[in-house]
């Protein structure tokens, strides 16, 4: 397997979870600028979305977005327990819980790291991600695991 990432970005939850289910990967960085690897390789051209993570499968194939790419990960190696049985209500928490942070929290940190945003939309993203975390993440990851 080969993980695309970028520095600073979340496809750093699919490297450790790469390395704490002990599968052997090969970890291929995109620069910010180029957008390309040091082998050449365009972003664009791996995942037409424009985004990391990307890991390319032993196959050939091509999985992207952290919820997939997490469980795909983690169903490699299911002695890591890295996530619940596929199957069980467990797993799916685990899914709504990686959706919601997909969807709802991880959209709250992009505004902090603009050199473009000013203290204005920084503070409301920084009250959004309060009120987004504040209980619910709690309380699905004590009923989730």
């Amino acid at each position: 397997m080969k993980l695309f990432y970028m520095k600073g970005a979340c496809s750093l939850a699919s490297m450790i979870a790469l390395k704490e289910a002990g599968l052997e990967f090969e970890a291929a960085e995109i620069d910010h600028q180029s957008r390309k690897t040091r082998d050449g390789e365009s972003l664009d051209s791996l995942n037409p979305k424009g985004y990391v993570p990307v890991l390319r499968l032993d196959n050939g194939e091509i999985l992207t977005e952290n919820v997939a790419v997490l469980q795909y990960i983690a169903d490699r190696n299911p002695a890591a327990q890295l996530a619940p049985a596929a199957g069980t209500l467990e797993r799916y928490r685990l899914v709504e819980l990686l959706a919601y942070i997909n969807s709802e929290v991880h959209k709250n940190f992009g505004p902090l790291f603009a050199p473009s945003a000013g203290d204005e939309v920084k503070s409301f993203a920084i009250a959004n991600l309060k009120k987004s975390s504040a209980g619910s993440t709690k309380r699905w990851a004590r009923r989730a695991f």
